[in-house]
């Protein structure tokens, strides 16, 4: 039993522990933006980490799916999209919150988009139920985008 879990519980840590990393790297780039012009529908700042601590998990359950699939080029594949999709999204907090470098922020952005989109896709190939975790992910990414590029035009 305790290998039927390995998978998903290796996922969870490492995808969590992925978030909370930038989460501290953050947190001084975090305060600073505290103080800037923000979009309308920004909403308020608790609901990032609680909102970011659920689309985790997702992706942690999603990548043990996709693990537990077995061997093959196309597991090999989807894990190989999983893992840089996540150095995006880490890099992501960086280059936003730390640098304030809004206009570069939103093309990384969107280059996550666009990794998102295709681990979707690979994963629904193995499993759809994996594929159909990181919706949430995609939803949240792309209101993330709205707020990027909101940020960026009223912070030019």
């Amino acid at each position: 039993m305790k290998d039927k879990y390995k998978p998903y519980l290796v996922g969870i840590i490492i995808t969590e522990a992925v978030g909370a990393l930038s989460g501290w790297l953050i947190r001084d780039g975090v305060k600073a933006y505290q103080a800037l012009p923000k979009p309308m529908l920004t909403p308020p700042q608790i609901v990032f980490p609680i909102v970011w601590g659920i689309l985790y998990l997702l992706m942690g359950i999603g990548i043990g799916r996709i693990w537990k699939t077995g061997r093959s080029e196309q597991r090999t594949w989807c894990i190989g999209i999983f893992a840089m999709q996540l150095f995006f999204n880490f890099w992501w907090s960086i280059i936003f919150f730390n640098l304030q470098a809004f206009g570069f922020a939103f093309s990384w952005l969107l280059a996550l988009w666009v990794l998102i989109v295709s681990m979707i896709l690979n994963f629904n190939q193995l499993d759809t139920k994996a594929g159909r975790l990181q919706l949430p992910y995609l939803l949240w990414v792309s209101f993330a985008a709205y707020l990027n590029y909101g940020t960026w035009m009223l912070n030019k």
